[in-house]
């Protein structure tokens, strides 16, 4: 398991995520804005390429496409000085982690991809074995502000007192490496203890707490009706449980939810009480983002507006 003292708050390389910048751009702008606030030093580095995350697991690219793009990015970031791959997304995060692995590990995969940079001129792309450690140079953002929870206390102006709310923890950050997780990836607190700092209730415990969202990538597409019935499934419980708020920390997660969330409503006649943000727009919104302009509130589509004036913040 990876110990809080361990996360970096230096030469971090924030690595743009294509859902992040398609969906909701806000989740981008307020981890920007909450980071330059905690006087974390990062980076971000426009010839950084997409993770192909989606294209993946939806078997469009096959392992070798994925991996090469990776030590690409890989050299990308070990050239500007900033090796910690630190990601919005827990697609990416999982997607880099397991590519740095098979790099590190198999030999055959290593020298093929190196054989691809060498014959197009790339040479400075070249992965050596090690350049990077899975465990060591790979982060995702929320751990990042886990590890500054106190600071994020002290630095708000806004305290969430009274808004119920509670947390999903992505399952590619928590299921797909386990072992590398902060905490217990069967009860994971991550976003919980931060949301706690900005003065959130949070409901730590609600039936189908550690249900996936539903997503499944190919299964939204492939088998929509099976994917909607399990993300209202988890709706369902949060209404059971009176959660006004959910805190997501990825933008898959936050699609499933916050997109679909009237569609469920439309087609299972049902209505829910719940608005959703990611962990970053939360803690930027209680250091005092304006809600639009860096949260983007505007982008999502379950609306915003009556839980904003409800508390105060517009």
């Amino acid at each position: 398991m990876k110990a809080i003292e361990d996360i970096p708050d230096r030469q971090l390389l924030l690595f743009k995520s294509c859902m992040v910048g398609q969906e909701y751009p806000g989740v981008e702008t307020a981890t920007r804005y909450v980071f330059d606030r905690l006087g974390i030093d990062f980076i971000m580095n426009d010839e950084q390429s997409c993770c192909t995350g989606i294209g993946h697991y939806t078997d469009i690219f096959e392992g070798l496409t994925t991996t090469a793009i990776a030590a690409r990015n890989f050299a990308v970031a070990r050239r500007c000085g900033y090796p910690n791959i630190t990601c919005l997304c827990s697609t990416c995060y999982a997607i880099n982690k397991e590519a740095c692995e098979v790099l590190n590990t198999d030999n055959e995969v290593r020298e093929k991809v190196n054989s691809i940079f060498i014959e197009r001129g790339l040479a400075d792309l070249v992965y050596e074995k090690n350049d990077m450690d899975p465990r060591r140079n790979f982060y995702h953002a929320v751990e990042i502000l886990l590890s500054k929870a106190n600071q994020i206390k002290e630095k708000k102006k806004f305290d969430f007192s009274g808004v119920k709310a509670a947390a999903h923890h992505a399952c590619h950050y928590y299921k797909v490496k386990y072992l590398d997780v902060l905490g217990n990836p069967e009860n994971p607190q991550l976003i919980d203890t931060i949301a706690v700092e900005c003065g959130a209730d949070m409901v730590s415990w609600y039936e189908d707490r550690t249900l996936t969202c539903g997503m499944g990538f190919a299964q939204l597409h492939l088998n929509k009706k099976t994917s909607l019935q399990v993300t209202k499934k988890k709706l369902d419980s949060l209404q059971k449980a009176g959660v006004e708020l959910m805190i997501h920390m990825c933008p898959n997660c936050h699609i499933q939810y916050d997109r679909y969330q009237p569609v469920i409503e439309r087609e299972f006649g049902v209505k829910y009480d719940t608005v959703h943000m990611n962990v970053a727009q939360f803690v930027a919104l209680s250091m005092g983002a304006d809600p639009y302009k860096v949260c983007g509130f505007q982008t999502h589509s379950v609306p915003l507006e009556g839980f904003l004036e409800k508390y105060g913040i517009i």
